[in-house]
């Protein structure tokens, strides 16, 4: 096809999705949108995205790629496939892309928040899918808390090789494991406390597998000193289990300004 390449900004619940990536006889977002895509210009469509997120987690910003015929323009395509989406998926925004553009591949950076509820009103049904609620089985947080949780994250800032921090032979043979982290934070406001992080790349569950770490530093059940060890580990033998992945939200997913054809 020689068409016209768009970035497609999609938003979505995660809840009821058994995450990003089309899987035959599954819900998906990325089946979601091809479908409609399909019908929209009679023909099969695929679309790539930015990364693929897990079964439950939300986005805020994720990104796809696809090329379409000429005559669709950005407008009127986000109006077709919001028209047509179903209620847990919305584009904000359809960006005309450079021919080169590829959604996982051009990105330079994503970027990742992650919420915990801290008190019992985070139970409520309006709440819990977009939270990790905490305390659970693990023990409660000290109450130096937020402080032991931002010692972590300085020391995830920065380049590791974050081995322990990824399911084990999800990354491709060969791979060094390394991700350029280039904020990682901790901010509490009123019942919530939230993790921001970006990076150049994320593993396998490695937002997920930090959290349950920090978390078991916060509440007590492990030293802050084996995150460190963690971070200079080639297995993820020693690492906390993953937090749930309802409290994971994608909020963005840069790229070079200069494959933008349109803001």
């Amino acid at each position: 096809m020689t068409g016209r390449v768009f970035q497609l900004v999609v938003q979505y619940d995660g809840t009821d999705f058994s995450g990003w990536q089309a899987q035959p006889g599954a819900r998906t977002v990325q089946g979601e949108l091809e479908a409609i895509l399909g019908r929209l210009c009679g023909v099969p469509v695929r679309i790539a995205g930015a990364g693929r997120t897990d079964a439950g987690v939300h986005a805020r910003g994720q990104a796809a790629g696809v090329e379409l015929p000429v005559h669709w323009d950005t407008a009127r395509l986000r109006r077709a496939i919001n028209q047509q989406a179903p209620a847990d998926i919305w584009l904000p925004a359809v960006h005309e892309m450079q021919a080169g553009f590829h959604a996982r591949f051009s990105a330079i950076s994503r970027r990742y928040s992650y919420g915990v509820g801290i008190r019992d009103d985070c139970w409520s049904p309006f709440r819990r899918r977009y939270l990790h609620v905490w305390p659970d089985q693990r023990g409660s947080l000290r109450d130096d808390g937020i402080e032991l949780l931002n010692r972590c994250a300085a020391l995830v800032t920065g380049t590791h090789a974050f081995r322990a921090f990824a399911v084990r032979g999800t990354a491709p043979e060969g791979d060094d494991h390394r991700c350029t982290v280039a904020e990682c934070r901790w901010v509490a406001h009123d019942d919530v406390w939230t993790m921001h992080i970006e990076a150049n790349r994320f593993l396998h569950h490695m937002v997920r597998f930090l959290v349950g770490t920090m978390l078991d530093v916060a509440s007590g059940k492990r030293p802050i000193g084996d995150l460190s060890d963690l971070l200079n580990a080639d297995r993820n033998d020693d690492v906390s289990p993953p937090a749930s992945a309802s409290g994971l939200t994608l909020e963005r997913v840069t790229y070079p300004a200069q494959l933008y054809l349109t803001a």
